[in-house]
């Protein structure tokens, strides 16, 4: 059976950057994955890429320590923690040669979009974000331990683990099929990547305990102030990001509503992609 998207490469800043392309005309719009061990662009956006091919050009990069993206080299490694990951959004965008771009970010994704968008004003048109512990944390929103972190730190490389923790993301489980669960155990293990993962957690502690660390990765200030046209969902059952986060980040940032969407997970264009591709469509063909 023929990939509904194409699998191609591109030097990013540097960096030799897979990505999954769909769709031939219409405005590009770039999805980024979130954060889990294994995450990759065709991976968190497998319904969603085929749902949006035939209205627009679709981009979804494997980020920096994700997927096939090279890591064989040191060079390559995210020193910079989530700023790495958006300066290579922003090497990505531009060796595309892409304009007028709008983004669909998912959990860590969301943040490195918003970002993005937030360090380059006029270059994103729209953005879409879906369910982001990393925005929360990043306007002082207080970190809990919730189920999702659990199976996320229990990860031991294994597929046994890789299925736990997939399973945690989403509230539909038949979602997490072997394939899925091998492919993503796969592409933790290829050459430099679990190496590139530990000089991105390393970055995490950095964050925690560095004020200037700490400020880098700071939305406060500047997220309230977002001009660009933002749609933010949430998952009602999210259970890694659960919703007491998003109710704290409310109140923060009057300028964006999130939205609730019920009986979704973490990854709500997994457990809910008709409604999620129908969102993303209207909104960014408005």
């Amino acid at each position: 059976m023929a990939s509904p998207w194409r699998s191609s490469w591109v030097k990013a800043g540097g960096i030799n950057t897979h990505y999954s392309e769909a769709g031939e005309e219409g405005e590009p719009v770039i999805l980024l994955h979130g954060s889990g061990p294994g995450s990759s662009g065709a991976a968190g956006f497998r319904f969603m890429i085929p749902a949006l091919a035939p209205l627009f050009r679709v981009y979804a990069p494997d980020q920096v320590s994700f997927g096939k993206t090279d890591m064989s080299n040191p060079s390559a490694w995210p020193y910079e923690g989530l700023q790495s990951l958006v300066n290579h959004t922003s090497d990505f965008i531009e060796a595309l040669c892409l304009r007028n771009v709008s983004i669909v970010g998912n959990s860590q994704g969301a943040y490195v979009a918003t970002k993005y968008a937030l360090d380059n004003p006029g270059k994103v048109k729209k953005l879409f974000l879906i369910g982001s512990a990393t925005i929360a944390w990043a306007m002082g929103v207080p970190q809990i331990f919730t189920p999702g972190l659990k199976a996320l730190g229990e990860y031991d490389g294994t597929e046994e683990k890789m299925r736990l923790f997939l399973e945690s993301i989403v509230t539909d489980r038949s979602t997490v099929t072997d394939e899925l669960v091998k492919s993503r155990n796969e592409a933790f293990h290829l050459p430099g990547v679990p190496e590139a993962r530990k000089v991105f957690e390393s970055t995490r502690t950095k964050v925690s305990q560095d004020p200037e660390w700490h400020q880098r990765y700071s939305l406060k200030g500047r997220l309230e102030n977002l001009t660009t046209p933002t749609r933010f969902v949430w998952g009602k059952n999210d259970t890694f990001a659960p919703p007491e986060l998003a109710y704290q980040l409310q109140p923060m940032i009057p300028n964006i509503e999130i939205e609730f969407i019920e009986n979704a997970g973490h990854q709500v264009q997994t457990d809910q992609p008709d409604l999620v591709h129908s969102l993303v469509i209207d909104f960014f063909s408005n």
